[in-house]
């Protein structure tokens, strides 16, 4: 039999926090551990590959919740892979539609940019006049002045 592991030693080995063992603990991803009689934690070698794989599913952009319904479909007998790559399906039409999002944000700063020569004081500056009107001048349509008719998602809204 394997010697059990401390928490500081799980951490470690998995490239995570103290912490972060406790938080997924709390939420779930990682089973509450029997305790010595001292009240420490012991967790076996399996914990520290759970712990890496939640670290790297995070890092493809998983959220706890996702990565809680793909650590439960790789112990349900009966999922199918063709379950598991829907899942991932979803995750990549989840990022391209943050892409897209970041590129309409980026042609409408790019433009807000091309307003202003950067020379003067910033209460004249055009950049922040276009920011403070009304929804439509800054819709990450690409025009800064919203005069495509204020498709995509608005970012900059003014207060009432």
């Amino acid at each position: 039999m394997e010697k059990p592991l401390t928490i500081g030693n799980v951490a470690r080995r998995a490239g995570v926090g103290v912490e972060t063992v406790r938080f997924y603990e709390r939420q779930g991803l990682l089973h509450e551990p029997e305790r010595r009689a001292s009240g420490y934690r012991q967790y076996d070698e399996g914990v520290v590959d759970r712990l890496r794989f939640i670290r790297r599913a995070k890092e493809l952009g998983f959220t706890l919740k996702e990565i809680a319904e793909l650590l439960d479909l790789r112990h349900d007998p009966a999922a199918t892979r063709s379950d598991v790559r829907e899942r991932v399906r979803g995750k990549v039409e989840d990022i391209e539609a943050k892409v897209r999002d970041l590129l309409r944000i980026k042609d409408v700063l790019l433009a807000l940019e091309r307003t202003c020569h950067g020379h003067g004081p910033a209460e004249d500056c055009p950049i922040l006049a276009t920011i403070d009107r009304p929804d439509e001048a800054t819709t990450t349509t690409g025009d800064p002045q919203g005069a495509a008719g204020g498709r995509g998602k608005r970012h900059a809204k003014s207060p009432s």
